[in-house]
């Protein structure tokens, strides 16, 4: 039996002590208390008992303490804090803990005794095991190890059936609390099982990364000793548990989630909501102990938030869990939960316990019970909490968008359906994190979630979401261009496991915002016009060219973009100074890699401006996107460069997003940078290039001054298939004359500013009289770039002047994206929820010559899902028709979107505005109390028992009965 002499190791106090309190307190001897178990040597103990501990228990029982225990190695006596523990009477005749602030006025002295039994048979167990290591065994934990991460190591251990001694460690590798495998002692080396491949020698569970694979977790748990003649009727037992998750009960409508398309309860974090428990007999709180427990993934542990019981409390406080009980009426009662505001993000099962002396009964494992758990930025305690109502309408819950693309001189916008409501994509959205393998323990945080997520929406390193293309070949995919939404991506993805291709900055941008609101992250999409790429990491853009002018494509590698579009995420920054919170720049395009991966951010706005790139994670990326110089640089034949012009407004020059309310164009660019040629922006560029890490320049460079002669350059603007001009400006403000020799150069480029090919190239030589101004022309036809065009029609010119009596350079660069012909959408039939309507697609090919593979897809979110019809050819100046009939099922303002992709054309695109209707409550077979608001006139509704037809006039109009 168990031997009062021995001790804990590292301790003074022997466990007499211990036994002795025990004795006095309940009567009870320690081999009465941990009768049952067979102490006799230290595998018996470990073996036995464990089998059937599960981590569920264990963590149930040790949630009773209410403090941690002492460290294995302090010097703390254990018997102090087992004082403490021992139940005492009070003037009322119950027992409560000692000096512990945790009462338990509805404890009785069996419950007492029962719970004694199991934690001291759990600490025997424990000691037994502790005590069979060897000296130097016990040298390698930790210290600061208490005997319940022992226990927790030994019953995981049993569990997973992973045996292998310490004595299979290498001598000197460091045992610690996160990464050890503790195994049996006592089993020859020879018979020791190898360690499973689940385990990796450093820690001793698998990593719990995916939200859809689950543990069984038993619904009779014994804990105690079985009483003579017990019965399980005897006690509480449940029968169901309603979770009221439609969308118009109480939680859903709270909780903003009712727009899901989700049979299941969606709540967010931080906020309360309900639940209806029915038992099998009226719930007597003096008598019937329970609580509800939220499990999530494999492994639960407590402290990593992926165990969390949920105690029924007098009051729920903010911040904590706790469940209150808010009505009993017959076998049912009412709870109200209120989850952490920090808790993990992701889908929950839930199980309610019901203590018995015996063990615990749970609830069977419910699928109809599992809870999804958003983030909350309508709660002022979560981590993306927004607080303006307008602003968490737009960019949280509003599921279609406008994104803005094309040029700075010619701004062209394109709708985008997120859809972040539809069917699956809650379940899709977690999946993506449970293939990034993002621990579940690191869910609670956005910072993590966000960073994570900018790396799996493109597939360039980890087969993530959307493989990109800029090559204009889509042989093997959907272009870019064609893609009027975030659904078809996410949702393929999800069922194929496979990357979706392809996808521009644009796509990758619209996904990203889906992926952030379905999980309650406020996003929003960034357009920024002639956006830096750079390569070399130096904050400036090269710019190279020979003696004569003309850009060396060998030597430059940096490229500016048309536009670029990324994402914005609010976040607090608890991980940076105070006051770089709020919105945050994540990037999923794949452009350059940061600690070893494709992906950008989250990096602070706030730090961007400010020129702090210093600051995690990648904000000189981003700096250098907005606010970067473009350096123009000669190299001369001896090796020399010469820097000829510096370019302080070319990049970022309008940045942008979707306003409020509204389609309209925002204009952020002072967020992201002062106001160019103020001291703030030149101060800001300073700060980047101090923290940041700029090259040193090289000492054969040299920086000549300024000319008196200058150049600029207009472009005509022009629909695809015409002929334009190029306007070129020179202005000579000096007493000198002077002759140049210009060069235009034409080309083909991709819309991030890489060249495919030359299409035009022109030189021709100007006289500049003294304080006069000269205007050259170049024509350029049609037949010049039809049958070179990429996705976008973006025509990139570079045009160079070298004044021949300064031999000084005169550099300009511009790029202009053609008009394409757009698409025409109508709507015939009665604009009602529930009644059919058909949608028409109309275009007219206006190009000179006939369009070929053409493909049409139409999708309009509450509407009708994404329909794509195919065309073989379309004649020149003909007119394409296709109606497609639909059922509208949501009310509301509602969006059709289509688009128009082929051999010729990309980037064709329309959006129509069907209606603005707002339904509150209606009930046609017994009119309630109802409030209509109607914005688009001659409306109808479905005909029933109750309203027939409402001119669109009336704004207000209430019924009763």
């Amino acid at each position: 039996m168990f031997s009062s002499e021995i001790r804990l190791p590292g301790l003074s106090s022997p466990w007499q002590r211990f036994s002795s309190l025990l004795k006095d307190s309940l009567g009870l001897s320690l081999s009465q208390l941990s009768s049952g178990f067979n102490l006799e040597s230290p595998v018996s103990c470990f073996l036995h008992p464990l089998s059937s501990v599960s981590p569920h228990s264990l963590a149930s029982i040790r949630g009773l303490f209410p403090s941690p225990l002492p460290p294995l190695c302090s010097e703390k006596p254990h018997e102090e804090y087992f004082e403490n523990l021992l139940p005492v009477k009070n003037v009322a005749g119950f027992p409560k803990w000692g000096r512990s602030s945790r009462t338990t006025s509805s404890h009785s002295s069996m419950r007492c005794q029962a719970w004694l039994r199991t934690a001291v048979a759990g600490l025997v167990l424990t000691h037994q095991l502790y005590s069979g290591l060897t000296a130097s065994e016990t040298g390698r934990v930790e210290e600061g190890w208490d005997l319940w991460d022992l226990l927790e190591v030994g019953v995981d251990v049993q569990k997973q059936d992973d045996w292998q001694g310490l004595n299979g460690h290498k001598e000197k590798e460091h045992l610690n609390r996160r990464d050890c495998n503790i195994l049996t002692m006592s089993q020859p080396a020879s018979q020791k099982k190898p360690p499973s491949a689940s385990l990796n020698g450093r820690r001793a569970l698998p990593p719990n990364f995916s939200n859809a694979e689950e543990d069984e977790v038993p619904e009779m748990e014994v804990t105690g000793l079985m009483p003579k003649g017990f019965n399980l009727k005897d006690y509480l037992q449940v029968v169901n548990v309603n979770m009221l998750s439609s969308n118009q009960e109480i939680n859903k409508q709270q909780h903003h989630t009712d727009r899901y398309y989700n049979p299941k309860l969606i709540v967010r974090r931080g906020q309360p909501y309900h639940i209806q428990i029915e038992f099998t007999r009226p719930y007597k709180p003096e008598k019937d102990i329970l609580w509800l427990e939220y499990i999530i993934g494999r492994y639960p542990q407590v402290n990593k938030g992926t165990y969390i019981q949920i105690p029924l409390v007098e009051e729920l406080k903010s911040g904590a869990w706790g469940a209150k009980v808010m009505q009993k009426e017959g076998n049912s009662v009412n709870l109200s939960i209120m989850s952490a505001p920090d808790c993990i993000v992701g889908k929950f099962r839930l199980y309610v316990a019901v203590w018995t002396p015996s063990g615990i009964i749970r609830t069977k494992r419910n699928s109809a019970t599992d809870t999804y758990i958003l983030f909350n930025p309508w709660c002022q305690e979560d981590s993306v909490f927004l607080d303006d109502e307008k602003e968490r309408e737009e960019y949280v819950l509003n599921d279609v968008g406008v994104i803005f693309y094309g040029d700075i001189n010619d701004i062209k916008t394109r709708s985008w359906n997120y859809g972040q409501f539809e069917e699956g994509l809650l379940d899709a959205c977690l999946t993506i994190m449970d293939r990034a393998q993002l621990d579940l323990s690191g869910r609670s945080n956005p910072i993590k979630i966000s960073r994570v997520a900018s790396a799996m929406i493109n597939a360039r390193d980890d087969e993530g979401v959307l493989a990109g293309s800029w090559d204009n070949i889509y042989a093997y995919g959907v272009p870019p261009s064609a893609w009027t939404g975030s659904v078809d991506i996410i949702l393929e993805y999800h069922s194929s496991a496979s990357p979706v291709r392809y996808g521009q900055c644009w796509v990758f941008a619209g996904v990203f915002n889906t992926f952030l609101r379905c999980l309650g992250i406020p996003g929003r999409i960034i357009t920024n016009y002639s956006s830096a790429h750079d390569n070399n990491a130096n904050l400036q853009l090269d710019i190279f060219m020979d003696e004569e002018g003309i850009v060396d494509h060998k030597l430059t590698k940096d490229s500016v973009w048309n536009y670029h579009c990324w994402n914005e995420a609010w976040m607090s920054r608890p991980d940076l100074p105070v006051g770089f919170g709020g919105w945050q720049a994540v990037d999923g395009t794949p452009q350059e890699t940061s600690d070893g991966m494709y992906r950008c951010g989250p990096a602070s706005v706030q730090a961007v401006k400010h020129g702090h790139v210093c600051f995690q994670f990648d904000a000189a990326f981003v700096f250098a996107e907005v606010n970067s110089d473009v350096v123009y640089s000669k190299t001369m034949k001896n090796g020399t460069r010469v820097i000829e012009q510096i370019d302080t407004t070319h990049i970022g020059k309008l940045i942008v997003t979707k306003d409020i309310g509204s389609d309209r164009m925002k204009d952020i660019t002072e967020q992201y940078k002062f106001r160019e040629g103020t001291d703030e922006e030149r101060l800001a560029l300073e700060t980047a290039l101090m923290y940041g890490i700029k090259k040193e320049a090289m000492q054969d460079s040299v920086h000549l001054p300024q000319s008196d002669v200058d150049m600029d350059f207009e472009v005509e603007n022009a629909v695809l298939g015409s002929d334009f001009k190029v306007t070129i400006t020179f202005r000579n403000s000096g007493h000198s004359r002077h002759t140049a020799t210009a060069y235009l150069s034409g080309n083909i480029v991709f819309y991030t500013g890489v060249k495919k090919n030359e299409f035009k190239s022109q030189s021709f030589d100007v006289i500049l009289e003294p304080s006069s101004s000269k205007v050259e022309e170049v024509l350029i036809r049609s037949s010049d770039y039809i049958n070179q065009l990429l996705d976008q029609a973006s025509l990139h010119f570079f045009i160079t002047a070298r004044l021949n009596e300064t031999k000084k350079i005169l550099a300009k660069q511009k790029t202009s994206v053609l008009d394409i012909p757009k698409l025409h959408l109508k709507v015939q039939g009665e604009k009602v929820v529930g009644k059919e309507m058909s949608v028409t697609v109309e275009f007219t090919n206006v190009v000179k010559q006939k369009l070929k593979n053409v493909s049409i897809r139409l999708d309009g979110p509450g509407i009708l899902k994404t329909a794509l019809k195919t065309f073989k050819e379309i004649p020149e100046n003909s007119t394409l028709t296709w109606e497609e009939k639909c059922i509208p099922r949501r009310a509301g303002l509602r969006k059709l979107i289509a688009s128009l992709t082929c051999d010729t054309l990309r980037h064709v695109y329309v959006f129509l505005f069907l209606l603005k209707l707002l339904l509150i409550s209606i009930n046609f077979n017994r009119l309630q109390f109802t409030e209509i608001c109607i914005h688009l006139p001659d409306l109808r509704w479905p005909e029933g028992d109750g309203i027939k037809e409402i001119p669109g006039f009336i704004t207000n109009l209430s019924y009763g009965c």
